[in-house]
C-alpha cells in the first residue's frame, strides 16, 4: 500500500490563520493529481522547529506525517477482548481509534520492556511509541503485517529532493528504499536510511534488522529517543526526543495528542483492521474542500494539549499547564519572522542568494590530537576522539554537526550504550566525541567522524580493546599446604589478582603443576587436579577471576609419590605466582616404654610345664 504522509513542518506559525494561509498558497502553486508517494508535494509552514535538528540529523529526515488527532473524548477500553463487535450497538466514540493491531501494540509493549533493562533511566512509556507510529504510519497502515512484524508491503515517504522537501541524496544505493538518486523515509516508523545505518535493531530476533519490521523499528525508535541519556518520564526531555524525530511543533503537538490519549486506554485489535488516518500535513483541504487540515489540526492540536496539559505534568514531571511552543526565532529586524511573508526585495532588485551555513564552508575533517585509543576490556577509554572542522585554507569552523559511528565487529560503544554520537563543533572548530566504553569483544575497530549534512573528507580512528589483565597475583592465606601420599590436601587455593594495585576481575588463568622452578613441562608425577571424569590432570586453563578478583582452585590429590611439588598460576598481563605443595607421610606417634611387670606379664604367662 502506497504511503500516504504529509509533510513535516519547518517553520513556526505565528497562528494557525497564518498557517492556513500559507499552506492554501503553496497548495495552489502545485500541479493537481500528486499522489502520496511523489516527491513534488507543496512545502507547509506552520511548525516551529528545533534549529538544533537538521533534516538529515533526524529520525525521519522530517518527510510527512498524518496530521488526524484523536477524539476529544476520552478513549472506552475493551476489557478482556481482542476482536472488534461485528453487529450491535455501535461502538462508543473513540473507542476504534484506541484499539491498535496486536502485533504492532506487541511490538511497542516489547521494545519499551526492552529498554527498561537496556536503559532504566530512560522510563520510556509504550504509549509514546505507539502515538509516533500513528502518527508516521497509521499504525503500520492498520496494522497490516505478517505475524513476524514486516509490512506485507512497503511503506515509503517521499523522495526527498528537496523539491517541497529536505534535500537528501542516496546513501543506501537504493537497499531500503529502492531509490538510488535520493533517500526516502522506510517503513512503520519512517527510519530515512542513513539513521537507520546506525540506529536500527534487531526486535525479533531473527538476526536482521529491517525497518520494514515493527518489532525492529520499534526497538530502534525506543534506543533513539533514549539517546543523550533523556529521561522521558520529563516533558522537556519528551519534547527534545519528538523534535529529534520530526523537527517540527506542529509534529509535536499531534505525536504528544495521540500520547495522551492512549495513556488514558487503548486494546488490542485484530491485524488488518485499524482505521487509516486521512489527514496528512502536506494536504491543504479538507473532505469537504473547505478550510485546511492543517489550519484545522493545529488548532485541535493545541486544543489536546491544554486538555491534556494536565496529565502531561504528572507523566513528564514538567509544566502542569503543558508544553508551550516555543516562540519563532527573530528575524533579521529583531522580531519573529512570520511564514508566507514574502522575501524582501533587495536594492536594485533581483533576488538574494542565502548566506552559506558554517557546515558549507566546512571543506574537511582533521584529528585533534586523539591520539592512541587503547583500554582494556570492560575498561573507559582515556583519550577521548576529537576532530576539528576546517574550511580549505585550513581555518576552524565552528558550529558544525560532527557525527561518529563505532563500526566493526565489537560491543564497545559510547556512554550510553550508543554506537553513534553527534556534537557541534566549538569556538575552535573542535568536536569531543563522548567517551568510549571498551566491551568484553577484544581486537581492533574503528570511528568513523563525518560531517553531518555534507559528503567531505571525514576522519577514521582505530581502537584497540585488549584483554582484562593483571600484574600481581597473591596466596589469600600463609598456612601451608601439605598432604600424605594418596591423600587430598585439606585446603584449596586460593590467590587474588589486581592490576596496579586495582582488583582485576575478569582475567584469565592457567594452572600448571611443572616440574621444578625452572623447568615449567607439566609433572607427570605428585599432586593433582581431577577432571570431570575423576581422571588426574596437572593443568587447568580457561579460568577467571571473579568480581573480586579472586581465583578458588579445585581441590587437589596427591599420588603416592612423596617430596615437594610446584604449582605455578599465571594470568593474561604477566602475573606469576609459584606455589609450594608438600606429599610426606605421617609422622609416627611417639613409642611410650613398657613397664617391666607388663612386659613380664606379657612376655611369661604361666605355664604348668615351667613351674615343673
Amino acid at each position: 500500500m502506497a504511503a500516504h504522509f504529509g509533510r513535516r513542518l519547518r517553520k513556526g506559525a505565528a497562528t494557525t490563520a497564518v498557517a492556513a494561509a500559507a499552506v492554501a498558497a503553496l497548495s495552489a502553486s502545485q500541479a493537481p493529481g500528486v499522489t502520496a508517494g511523489d516527491g513534488g508535494r507543496p512545502a507547509t509552514a506552520g511548525a516551529q522547529t528545533s534549529p538544533e535538528v537538521n533534516a538529515d540529523d533526524s529520525a525521519t529526515g522530517n518527510s510527512p506525517y498524518y496530521t488526524d488527532l484523536p477524539p476529544l473524548n476520552s478513549p472506552n477500553p475493551s476489557p478482556g477482548t481482542s476482536t472488534p463487535p461485528t453487529a450491535g450497538p455501535t461502538p462508543a466514540p473513540g473507542a476504534t481509534e484506541a484499539g491498535i493491531p496486536a502485533t504492532v501494540l506487541d511490538a511497542y509493549k516489547r521494545a519499551a520492556a526492552a529498554l527498561r533493562e537496556a536503559k532504566p533511566g530512560c522510563n520510556l512509556p509504550w504509549e509514546l511509541l505507539a502515538a509516533i507510529g500513528k502518527v508516521e504510519s497509521g499504525q503500520a497502515n492498520g496494522g497490516r503485517v505478517g505475524a513476524d512484524g514486516t509490512t506485507f508491503t512497503p511503506i515509503l515517504g517521499p523522495k526527498l529532493d528537496g523539491n517541497g522537501f529536505a534535500l537528501i541524496k542516496d546513501t543506501d544505493g537504493g537497499a531500503y528504499d529502492g531509490d538510488s538518486a535520493y533517500d526516502r523515509a522506510v517503513g512503520p516508523m519512517q527510519f530515512i536510511p542513513s539513521t537507520w545505518a546506525w540506529a536500527g535493531r534487531d526486535g525479533n530476533g531473527d538476526g536482521r534488522k529491517d525497518p520494514n519490521n515493527i518489532y525492529d523499528a520499534a526497538l530502534a525508535t525506543g534506543h533513539y529517543l533514549c539517546r543523550d541519556g533523556r529521561d522521558l518520564s520529563v516533558q522537556a526531555d519528551i519534547d527534545r526526543a519528538v523534535l529529534s524525530y520530526n523537527n517540527s511543533q506542529d509534529y509535536l503537538n499531534t505525536v504528544m495528542s495521540w500520547f495522551e490519549y492512549y495513556r488514558k486506554g487503548t486494546h488490542s485489535i485484530p491485524d488488518g483492521t485499524g482505521s487509516l488516518p486521512s489527514g496528512r500535513s502536506d494536504r491543504t483541504t479538507g473532505s469537504g474542500g473547505k478550510g485546511g487540515n492543517s489550519a484545522k489540526n493545529a488548532k485541535n492540536g493545541s486544543k489536546h494539549r491544554d486538555e491534556n496539559g494536565k496529565n502531561g505534568g504528572k507523566n513528564g514531571g514538567g509544566d502542569k499547564k503543558g508544553t508551550e511552543s516555543p516562540k519563532p526565532s527573530p528575524g533579521p529586524g529583531g522580531k519573529g519572522d512570520t511564514p508566507g511573508s514574502p522575501t524582501p526585495t533587495p536594492p536594485g532588485g533581483g533576488t538574494t542568494s542565502p548566506a552559506p551555513t558554517p557546515t558549507d564552508t566546512v571543506d574537511h575533517l582533521e584529528d585533534a590530537g586523539t591520539g592512541q585509543l587503547t583500554a582494556r576490556a570492560g575498561d573507559t577509554f582515556a583519550k577521548r576522539i576529537a576532530t576539528r572542522a576546517e574550511t580549505s585554507d585550513g581555518k576552524p569552523v565552528a558550529k558544525v554537526r560532527i557525527r561518529f559511528t563505532v563500526t566493526g565487529d565489537t560491543d564497545a560503544a559510547f556512554t550510553g550504550g550508543e554506537k553513534t554520537a553527534t556534537v557541534l563543533t566549538d569556538a575552535s572548530g573542535v568536536a569531543a566525541a563522548p567517551a568510549l566504553q571498551a566491551g568484553e569483544k577484544t581486537g581492533t575497530f574503528t570511528v568513523r567522524a563525518v560531517v553531518v549534512g555534507r559528503t567531505v573528507s571525514g576522519v577514521t580512528y582505530t581502537a584497540t580493546v585488549t584483554p582484562r589483565a593483571a600484574d600481581t597475583l597473591t596466596r589469600t592465606s600463609d598456612t601451608p599446604l601439605t598432604c600424605i601420599p594418596g591423600g587430598t590436601f585439606e585446603q584449596r587455593v586460593q590467590v587474588k589478582a589486581t592490576y596496579r594495585k586495582a582488583v582485576a576481575d575478569g582475567v584469565a588463568a592457567t594452572a600448571t603443576l611443572v616440574k621444578s622452578a625452572t623447568d615449567p613441562a607439566v609433572n607427570d608425577k605428585g599432586p593433582y587436579f581431577k577432571d570431570a571424569s575423576g581422571k588426574a590432570v596437572r593443568t587447568l586453563s580457561g579460568l577467571t577471576t571473579d568480581k573480586d578478583g579472586l581465583l578458588t582452585l579445585p581441590r587437589l590429590y596427591a599420588d603416592d609419590t612423596a617430596g615437594t611439588f610446584l604449582l605455578r598460576i599465571t594470568t593474561t598481563g604477566g602475573a606469576t605466582l609459584t606455589v609450594e605443595l608438600t606429599v610426606k607421610a605421617a609422622e609416627a606417634s611417639p613409642n611410650t616404654s613398657s613397664s617391666p611387670s607388663a612386659s613380664a606379664t606379657v612376655s611369661a604367662p604361666s605355664s604348668p610345664s615351667l613351674s615343673a
